[in-house]
């Protein structure tokens, strides 16, 4: 069962502190002496420690100097940056509109032979329709209080990036719950749309749809967050205020057991058609 992605990533910077911690115990010094060979507050000192404050490039190359440990800085600041990278605030990715988001995820889609994906709330965006993605998007930016709403644009931006489920050479496996084919975005007609697109993509050749059933007794795995694994390099964890990129192997292999436990609940084929069209039939 993966840890919480937000604990994942407090976990690997907590990492970083324990390394700067014990290299200054290991060199003798109190937190006041390091503080003064490094010319800041001693604070500062129990904050890059206790994780609370992640230290810069500059501040790590001192720190190192300090303990006589130069040569580690390198490895140190690679391994803070890969920390930082992990958490990523919506807010800081939105900047220049959802639209832009959704066009900086081509590049790992091109580099993708295998998609693993499991939603609890919503169609994935994989198989969005342009009117589902738009009003969703737009309901995001909403929300977020992004200043221009762009919602329509990013959402045509999404459907043209997700073309590449129609290109040879990529598999894409996608678990949805049951309870996301009854959220409504959007007007009825553009959900019909949507849930009449699930219909067509569950048949594409390069595509495993599966929905796991919200009657499925004695789950073995409850519902978990939104994830998406690329290939076996990546998982991408979207949650409400950031999304967190694991790449660390030990946590990925936990993803992708619980993505096979989901897997396993889920229902294919006509019977998954048919929980497809109950919930389009619940929209009349």
């Amino acid at each position: 069962m993966p840890e919480s992605p937000s604990s994942s990533a407090q976990a690997a910077r907590e990492a970083v502190a324990r390394r700067l911690r014990d290299m200054r115990k290991t060199a003798g010094l109190t937190v006041q002496e390091l503080a003064r060979r490094c010319g800041w507050h001693h604070a500062k000192t129990s904050r890059i420690e206790n994780a609370r404050t992640a230290p810069s490039a500059g501040d790590i190359h001192r720190w190192c100097d300090a303990c006589g440990n130069a040569d580690q800085a390198g490895d140190l600041i690679a391994q803070s940056l890969n920390a930082e990278a992990m958490y990523r605030e919506w807010r800081e990715q939105i900047r220049s509109g959802m639209r832009q988001l959704q066009e900086s995820a081509v590049s790992l889609f091109r580099r993708t032979s295998l998609f693993r994906v499991y939603s609890t709330t919503m169609v994935p965006g994989l198989l969005q329709t342009e009117g589902y993605a738009s009003a969703l998007l737009s309901t995001i930016a909403d929300f977020r209080q992004i200043p221009i709403n762009d919602g329509p644009e990013a959402g045509h931006a999404r459907v043209d990036r997700s073309r590449i489920i129609h290109e040879p050479g990529r598999r894409f496996v996608i678990l949805i719950e049951e309870a996301a084919l009854y959220y409504q975005l959007g007007n009825a007609d553009a959900m019909a749309a949507q849930l009449g697109h699930l219909l067509m993509a569950g048949a594409l050749p390069a595509v495993s749809l599966g929905i796991i059933p919200a009657a499925t007794p004695e789950r073995g795995m409850w519902p978990q967050e939104t994830f998406h694994v690329y290939d076996d390099e990546l998982v991408s964890v979207e949650l409400l205020s950031a999304e967190v990129n694991i790449t660390a192997p030990g946590e990925i292999a936990l993803y992708l057991r619980a993505f096979e436990e989901l897997r396993g609940m889920a229902v294919y084929g006509a019977e998954a058609r048919a929980l497809i069209v109950k919930a389009i039939d619940a929209l009349a």
